[in-house]
């Protein structure tokens, strides 16, 4: 026979079977956070009215590789021989006088079905074509039967691509059912929302921060309340994402001012060239620090606006102080590996320039103090300051909210139903009156009477039921 602790743990498990909240906020806890996140929510909207480029759609002056018209294409045949042209000086392409010799049949285009030949000098960066390859050419719009007209760019990825996204989908709802199919669409508009306001935005020549910000506040938004739902719990998370977003762009802002960082890196100074016009390269990579954290910057606010409600349904009793600091142990083990995280992708991405600079010979305080690795410090730095700010914040947010429940009198919203506690009891009280009957019955005539109470808990008068 299962004890009394889980016989009444079991009604409990059942009514919080249904998900993370089993009632709705107070109405006093709704008008509250209502009142704080709706000045949010509209700056962000008008916000993005007043940045987004209507009408304006900004075009290369520089039209070069993936600017120009792309054309897929196969590779029938490829011989390594000495190059046919020179270059200016009198010298084969390439030094060494080796070049590739590719013929390229065309799968769409102007020309489509027809093959055309490439001959793509042999140098430590080319890379390695074979027949049978797809790839994917630039046409420049003119003669589109001559090779002169084409350029190999790129390999045809899509394929592959498709069957690895496939299986990101398949992974995501295999595990999370309807809470992974709402993430995957929390997903999409995040998409949704770089490519048709965030990259428009930038590139029209507007501010790159104040883009970044909106943008970031807009994902925030529908992202944490498509995937989690309405709840004061996701709101929390909210709260605390916005906060610590707040922390991170000033801080990226200060620093960034203080080292002196331009942002003007090859994929920068290429984007300019590409635009023909002026760009802030600084306000550039501040955006780039506020989208970067904001992905983890979910993860943490949400576990830990998860883990105060969690504690908070264990212990009920628990009083605010008490569930600040059990929440807050949680949140260290999760900040230390989010940082840890952090900076080993950010490492991971200037991996190459890293490399390049240790070839130099200087030494570390030289190669980190440069204009590119030193801005992939100042990004990894300020994001991880921001994500140690959001565990106290997101986690004392939360203290208040449920401890405020509590004071209001409404039950917070993971607490037990009354009526589920009343059948508990009786259930219990049940169960205790029949244990003791059938001992009583097999002890004999000297035991205690199976109406009394325990006798090391005192002989209290027994329960009488409906009044008699």
């Amino acid at each position: 026979m299962p004890d009394d602790h889980s016989a009444a743990a079991t009604p409990h498990q059942h009514g919080h079977g249904h998900g993370h909240d089993t009632a709705p906020a107070s109405p006093r806890t709704r008008k509250l956070l209502g009142a704080v996140l709706s000045p949010f929510v509209l700056a962000a909207v008008i916000g993005a009215v007043l940045l987004h480029p209507f009408g304006e759609s900004p075009e290369s002056t520089a039209p070069s590789g993936f600017a120009r018209t792309p054309v897929d294409g196969t590779i029938l045949r490829a011989e390594t021989g000495p190059c046919g042209t020179t270059d200016g000086a009198g010298n084969p392409p390439g030094g060494a006088g080796q070049c590739l010799r590719l013929r390229v049949e065309l799968d769409n285009g102007p020309a489509a079905g027809d093959t055309v030949e490439q001959t793509v000098p042999r140098e430590p960066t080319t890379p390695e074509f074979d027949v049978g390859d797809e790839v994917v050419l630039a046409y420049s719009g003119t003669a589109p039967r001559r090779g002169s007209s084409y350029q190999i760019v790129d390999y045809q990825r899509g394929p592959w691509m498709l069957l690895l996204c496939a299986l990101f989908v398949g992974a995501v709802l295999a595990l999370g059912r309807w809470k992974g199919l709402a993430s995957l669409a929390a997903l999409g508009v995040a998409f949704v929302i770089l490519a048709g306001f965030v990259l428009p935005s930038i590139l029209a020549g507007r501010n790159p921060l104040s883009v970044a910000v909106v943008g970031a506040g807009l994902i925030m938004f529908c992202t944490l309340y498509l995937t989690h739902g309405l709840s004061a719990r996701t709101s929390t998370a909210v709260l605390g994402t916005l906060t610590s977003l707040t922390l991170i762009g000033t801080l990226s802002a200060v620093f960034a001012g203080l080292t002196r960082l331009t942002g003007l890196d090859d994929s920068t100074s290429a984007l300019i060239g590409a635009l023909g016009h002026d760009i802030d390269a600084r306000g550039l990579l501040l955006a780039g620090v506020v989208i970067g954290a904001l992905g983890v910057l979910d993860d943490v606010t949400v576990t830990q606006a998860s883990a105060v409600w969690e504690l908070h349904r264990a212990n009920p009793s628990l009083r605010g102080k008490e569930l600040y600091s059990s929440a807050l142990r949680i949140g260290r083990d999760h900040v230390a590996s989010s940082v840890n995280t952090l900076v080993l992708a950010y490492a991971g991405t200037a991996l190459p320039l890293l490399l390049t600079y240790s070839l130099s010979g200087n030494p570390f305080t030289d190669i980190v103090t440069t204009q590119d690795v030193a801005q992939e410090v100042v990004r990894t730095l300020v994001g991880s300051l921001g994500l140690i700010a959001a565990v106290p914040l997101t986690t004392a947010i939360a203290a208040l909210i449920v401890r405020g429940e509590k004071r209001s009198g409404t039950p917070a919203e993971d607490e037990e139903p009354s009526g589920t506690r009343v059948v508990t009891l009786v259930r219990n009280g049940a169960r205790r009156g029949a244990t003791r009957a059938t001992g009583a019955g097999f002890a004999g005539p000297g035991a205690a009477s199976p109406f009394r109470t325990d006798p090391e808990k005192g002989n209290r008068p027994p329960l009488r039921v409906g009044g008699r």
